[in-house]
């Protein structure tokens, strides 16, 4: 995969140029039609999923809780920590999507993946602050 178009999506746009060259090397590219399950709550989280065009639903207890688009990531932090799945993932569109899995994680250099985990903890305590503005 082109390192570059892993800079539309928002989770490794910031990433150094080598960090997206090892990225590359391990993402996949798939994509999938509408109304398709990407992922479904409270299942093992395996892999993290970026948009690359399309859109889908977050939902939670059966309710739509946030809307996906192109660039957005979700996963990652299952993926990280080794939680579960907080929430089904629905294709509202057909979508366009890359791919990490544990495994791609496992074999890449450890300064790439904490650079990653940084990333994932600054987004979690950006959600955090927006949810809770106190």
């Amino acid at each position: 995969m082109d390192p570059n178009r892993l800079r539309s999506i928002a989770l490794v746009a910031e990433l150094p140029d080598d960090d997206l060259r090892r990225l590359a090397v391990f993402a996949v590219e798939d994509s999938v039609g509408e109304g398709a399950t990407l992922v479904r709550e409270g299942d093992f989280s395996t892999e993290l999923i970026g948009i690359e065009e399309g859109s889908a639903d977050v939902v939670r207890d059966g309710e739509v809780i946030a809307s996906l688009g192109q660039g957005d990531v979700f996963g990652e932090m299952g993926l990280l920590e080794k939680e579960r799945r907080s929430a089904t993932v629905v294709a509202t569109s057909p979508m366009r999507i890359v791919k990490l899995s544990r495994w791609d994680l496992r074999r890449m250099p450890k300064e790439t993946v904490e650079r990653l985990r940084s990333v994932v903890a600054e987004r979690r305590a950006r959600d955090a602050e927006r949810a809770d503005p106190r």
